[in-house]
């Protein structure tokens, strides 16, 4: 019998392979993954891997939505915390009512039931739309938005699925009092987040150890999702608060160090946890096929096909009023914010991904009613899910990058990417300037000599002048600094040679020898970075 063990290494391995697959095909490895995963579910003899609900949201939700919240800038987010409300709060809102009034009329369904199932293919999740927005460079402030919405959607869907659920089981429902409780989990979870991340971020500083450092941000998003999580709530609010507040005020207590191996290992856990939950969720092709082997095959689809085109119809009729009635109802808002150009709200409503929270959320259904009887639908609505999860997933997923390009959103982020260049430049002429500055001020005071002086003067004039070669009108220029970094490429190269010759003599340590290639190491990323900025 093949092990747990056995069977997740065999998954990380297919997830490399699809990784190397969509790299050369050009299709998003979400997408690809996903389709990996649906056909090796349908291949007999393959053993079952079966999705634990409690593993997505208790262990995979936690640092997924803590990394997004934290790489999130709190003062774009601040700024379009309108849209990103009515789309994280209104539009799952909508979409839930939408589907649970489809569910009923045209499916047949109890009112309750269609309830859960709108709560639970409700939320859009973000991650392979914005995969693809980031590589084809769309303007900041669509990714923002959609950024901001994949915060905090999952926490008013988790909510309102809890409440739907408790429905089915008590039989009754009353509005007021979920709204009254709706308001203390948000105030009380931002609360909780905040203070933690205040706590945490001054541990840390007080550590001073790198590898304890990230230890503690691995446990934070788990302190701020658990005790919400448990105590009735649904713990997103509180992740992405403490997320939000370390990105605010993490650069001034968290060391250089820290970032930099902090960066390389949260991309790389995300990657990998990513990579295997799309690959799992394919995979649950197989529990599907053998749970709905007796039912009328064609209403199963006709059932998929109503409730996918109610998901996505209901954001588009969502997106666009609450676009642009904000502005025209109140000036403040317009004269603060003004109206997007159509193809802004096209591209976030287009964006509709369901994924991985709304699969959990599905299998998290309880088996039985609070009295005891089989929790009704609950295979359908598991089946509606994953049907909702792959026509968004694939078919939306698969034509995003020809909408974003046909409605021309690919030449205006490239345009507002030469404008942030821009100032990128100005600032880093102006950090640049201020340490000239500084070195003058020195020599002034005679607080060192000149020969200790005018060596770092001529290192950061050649910073300052190596920024403008790059960034020039003049063609003969950039070729010139396209020449410098090919050149210091091969002189880092050199270094390397020289090292491993001094190595194999035995004339350099090893501890001494990986010191000095980790600083080539930074120099060589960095000059791949500027190059691939270009």
């Amino acid at each position: 019998m093949i092990s747990t063990l056995e069977i997740l290494v065999a998954l990380l391995g297919v997830v490399a392979a699809v990784a190397v697959a969509a790299k050369r095909s050009k299709i998003p490895p979400p997408i690809l993954l996903v389709l990996t995963g649906l056909v090796l579910a349908l291949i007999p003899g393959l053993p079952t891997v079966e999705l634990a609900p409690e593993l997505v949201l208790l262990l995979v939700l936690p640092p997924v939505i803590y990394v997004a919240a934290v790489a999130t800038s709190w003062r774009e987010f601040r700024f379009d915390l309108v849209p990103i409300s009515l789309l994280a709060v209104g539009c799952v809102a909508f979409t839930t009512v939408a589907v649970a009034a489809a569910a009923h009329w045209l499916l047949g369904l109890p009112w309750a039931v269609g309830f859960v199932l709108g709560a639970i293919v409700s939320p859009p999740d973000v991650m392979a739309p914005l995969a693809i927005a980031r590589r084809l460079q769309i303007p900041r402030r669509i990714r923002v938005i959609l950024e901001g919405e994949g915060l905090a959607n999952d926490a008013a869907a988790l909510i309102l699925y809890r409440f739907a659920v408790a429905a089915v089981g008590l039989g009754t429902f009353s509005l007021p009092p979920a709204v009254g409780l709706f308001a203390a989990i948000v105030v009380g979870e931002i609360l909780w987040g905040i203070a933690l991340g205040w706590v945490m971020l001054r541990v840390r500083r007080w550590v001073r150890d790198t590898r304890i450092e990230i230890t503690l941000s691995v446990l934070t998003p788990f302190l701020a999702f658990w005790p919400p999580e448990h105590l009735g709530g649904s713990g997103v609010i509180a992740t992405v608060a403490v997320g939000l507040y370390v990105s605010w005020n993490g650069p001034r207590l968290i060391s250089a160090a820290t970032r930099l191996q902090g960066l390389f290992f949260w991309d790389f856990l995300i990657d990998l946890v990513e990579g295997l939950v799309f690959l799992v969720t394919g995979l649950q092709a197989r529990l599907l096929v053998a749970r709905i082997a007796d039912d009328n095959i064609a209403e199963l689809v006709t059932a998929a096909a109503i409730v996918s085109a109610v998901v996505i119809l209901a954001r588009f009729v969502w997106v666009f009023p609450a676009a642009y009635l904000p502005g025209r109802l109140f000036p403040p808002i317009r004269r603060k914010d003004p109206l997007l150009p159509w193809q802004g709200p096209f591209a976030v409503a287009f964006t509709g991904v369901r994924g991985i929270v709304s699969l959990a959320a599905a299998l998290a259904i309880p088996l039985t009613t609070a009295d005891g009887a089989p929790f009704p639908y609950r295979d359908l609505v598991l089946f509606l899910t994953f049907s909702v999860i792959l026509v968004t997933l694939v078919g939306q997923g698969l034509l995003l990058p020809w909408v974003i390009r046909v409605l021309g959103l690919v030449h205006m982020g490239r345009t507002e990417q030469d404008v942030d260049r821009a100032q990128e430049d100005a600032a880093r002429r102006q950090s640049i300037q201020a340490v000239l500055d500084r070195l003058d001020a020195l020599a002034a005071e005679n607080a060192f000599t000149e020969s200790v002086i005018e060596p770092l003067r001529v290192h950061h004039k050649g910073r300052l002048a190596r920024i403008d070669r790059r960034r020039g009108d003049d063609d003969g220029q950039k070729k010139l600094a396209t020449c410098h970094d090919e050149i210091e490429l091969m002189l880092i190269e050199a270094e390397r040679q020289r090292l491993r010759e001094l190595f194999c003599k035995g004339e350099l340590k090893d501890e001494a020898r990986r010191r000095i290639e980790r600083e080539l190491d930074l120099r060589e990323a960095h000059l791949a970075n500027q190059r691939g900025e270009e």
